[in-house]
């Protein structure tokens, strides 16, 4: 299945309890997934190697590639 980009998808789906995920092929060893929760939370990992992650109660992580994790809280 082709995306809307310049990226193939390679899987995607959904198991019992709702959760849902997904993987893209960049090209060149670039590749990302991303997966959603019923719970409501959510990570990425994109092509340039950085991922988010957000818990669904609002706390969040960011890593940049090849950084340090920096964490965000709503209130």
């Amino acid at each position: 299945m082709n995306g809307n980009g310049n990226f193939k998808y390679t899987g995607f789906g959904t198991n019992s309890r709702g959760n849902h995920w997904c993987s893209r092929d960049y090209g060149n060893n670039s590749n990302s997934y991303h997966y959603s929760n019923s719970d409501g939370s959510y990570y990425y990992k994109n092509p340039n190697g950085s991922t988010y992650h957000n818990d669904g109660k609002g706390n969040a992580t960011y890593t940049p590639p090849g950084g340090q994790a920096s964490n965000s809280t709503s209130n």
